[in-house]
């Protein structure tokens, strides 16, 4: 007996097959897209609801931090690239504070004024100029000169304008400089030009002009003008570039103040230190720091988040659980004080219920503050087209916030909607690391952190395009892409090469050092064969003001 029915007719292999692959495709494409991150809101909320999620991380997070983090063997996360640089920099920064003070010691504007003719009139100077732009750029201007005139054996000028110093309103200038008035007025007490026929002249190198600066191919020491100006050195790259200058007496005189620039885990606080010794706040300006302050003591960590009118959740979330990861790694048993500043006052209003989960909050409220240094008459100009860029707070708003983050014992934490460790946050970070040691200091728990949400490192570093933010030098191949949030502990000093562990340049950045007469590798070699054959083959220009 024959049961059920006719005999069915047996499925092509090929057609299975095709049917397995679809349904595998469509099951795979909705786990996918059940993984993404939703997107986040479009508007900036009065608080960020961010509690289940930040609360619900902190366990985790203090396991991350202190799970061991291996590389891959071809790239590596942020905070892989950043192990190198967890402490390191006590030793070397001490070194570097105490070359500081011997130079100065011989060359501070008190010594020299009071030498006899015959020596002043053949002492140099180095002159740090800078326009009343972007707060850390122009720092960095001044910072870069007093650096020079370390390497070069010479006294250091600020440059005024109109008889003001840069900022003037808002910092002070240490008596150990000169004025450009102060050193024609001796040039002629002292008659340097008949008696000793030396004429009051200012040799110009501009660093923004790759195929005329010498940076690279001068003997800067051997220069006989009276006065240099290395122009247009906006961030911490300019004065690294004589660690590589074909001159051995420079590369000495350069790796003597910076380090070499492969030791990435000792390197010193140059520029912390310099600012240490060379500048202040301002009598009004140290008034509103202390306002902020109320008599508490110093702040523990200080949050600088470089937002520019945008409304990121992500940027915040990732700069909270840094916060965390930080008191995690201090092993703080109460609450900490957390300054908090950014170029988007809203953002400070809209993250403050949230940090006050787990630290007190400070922040310059500039609306509520009636003191001398919110006087209209005091104010910088405002510059419309700079909103976006700088925030719509009054300019001298940057002054107070960077003098008051700048006084963090413990930590710095640098978070972004896209541009993380700007200039600005490099020096607060660095003052504030100068400031939290002492001159007998052994050890130090002061760090410098770097929050990176995963938007922002899709492909890596690859978005750390600027010339001088402080992860520029890590941004090519070697730069792992999809990484997850990162909260990486960040150089003091930005390195300006690529000598390090996981380094390497970005395209345009190889062709940038073309310019300048460098072939670089794609992992950041530099040919030096080839740099000497150009310096030996380019046509050297003298560029000259004569004073008197």
């Amino acid at each position: 007996m024959r049961y059920g029915g006719s005999r069915k007719k047996p499925v092509p292999l090929g057609l299975l097959l095709f049917l397995c692959a679809t349904f595998t495709g469509i099951g795979l494409l909705v786990l996918t897209l059940r993984s993404v991150d939703p997107s986040p809101p479009a508007d900036l909320p009065t608080q960020f609801d961010l509690r289940n999620s930040s609360s619900g991380d902190r366990d985790h997070d203090a396991a991350l931090a202190d799970a061991p983090k291996i590389a891959s063997p071809t790239c590596a996360t942020v905070e892989e690239m950043g192990e190198v640089f967890r402490g390191g920099f006590l030793e070397e920064s001490l070194r570097v504070r105490r070359i500081i003070q011997r130079h100065f010691a011989l060359n501070g504007a008190s010594t020299v004024r009071e030498l006899p003719p015959e020596q002043f009139c053949t002492q140099g100077f180095v002159l740090g100029k800078s326009s009343e732009a972007g707060f850390g750029n122009e720092m960095y201007k001044m910072l870069t000169a007093a650096a020079l005139s370390i390497m070069l054996n010479r006294s250091l000028i600020i440059g005024q304008t109109r008889g003001k110093y840069p900022f003037g309103d808002y910092i002070s200038y240490s008596n150990l400089t000169f004025t450009l008035k102060e050193v024609k007025h001796l040039w002629r007490k002292n008659d340097c030009v008949k008696k000793y026929k030396r004429q009051l002249v200012m040799r110009i190198d501009d660093f923004e002009k790759p195929a005329k600066t010498d940076a690279l191919c001068g003997n800067w020491r051997n220069w006989d003008q009276p006065i240099i100006w290395f122009q247009g050195t906006t961030d911490a790259v300019g004065a690294q570039f004589f660690l590589k200058n074909v001159h051995s007496e420079m590369r000495s005189a350069a790796s003597e103040l910076f380090g070499k620039p492969g030791s990435l885990q000792s390197r010193p606080n140059v520029f912390g230190e310099l600012m240490r010794v060379l500048i202040s706040p301002s009598k009004d300006v140290e008034e509103a720091v202390n306002w902020v302050l109320d008599g508490a003591g110093e702040p523990d960590i200080t949050l600088h988040m470089r937002m520019l009118m945008n409304r990121s959740v992500r940027a915040v979330q990732a700069a909270l659980n840094c916060i965390r990861k930080a008191m995690h790694n201090l092993q703080l048993r109460s609450k900490p004080r957390v300054v908090v500043v950014s170029d988007t006052p809203s953002l400070v209003k809209s993250i403050k219920p949230n940090i006050s989960e787990f630290a007190e909050v400070l922040h310059f409220d500039y609306k509520a503050y009636r003191g001398n240094v919110s006087s209209k008459a005091n104010g910088l100009p405002s510059i419309d087209f700079r909103v976006k860029d700088w925030g719509p707070a009054p300019r001298w708003v940057a002054f107070v916030d960077f003098f008051l983050a700048s006084r963090a014992k413990l930590a710095v934490v640098s978070g972004a909607h896209r541009r993380v460790g700007t200039t600005y946050a490099q020096l607060v970070a660095a003052l504030a690391a100068a400031n939290s040691i002492g001159e007998n200091s052994t050890k130090s728990e002061f760090s410098f952190l770097s929050s990176f949400h995963s938007n922002l490192l899709a492909e890596g570093l690859k978005l750390q395009v600027g010339w001088g933010h402080i992860w520029n030098r890590f941004a090519g191949p070697l730069s792992c892409q999809g990484q997850s949030n990162q909260c990486a502990f960040t150089p003091l000093l930005p390195p300006a090469w690529w000598d390090g562990l996981w380094q390497s340049p970005l395209l345009r950045d190889i062709h940038r050092l073309e310019q300048y007469g460098i072939q670089l590798s794609g992992l950041g070699t530099v040919e030096e064969n080839q740099l000497l054959s150009n310096c030996s083959s380019r046509k050297s220009t003298v560029k000259t003001v004569t004073f008197i």
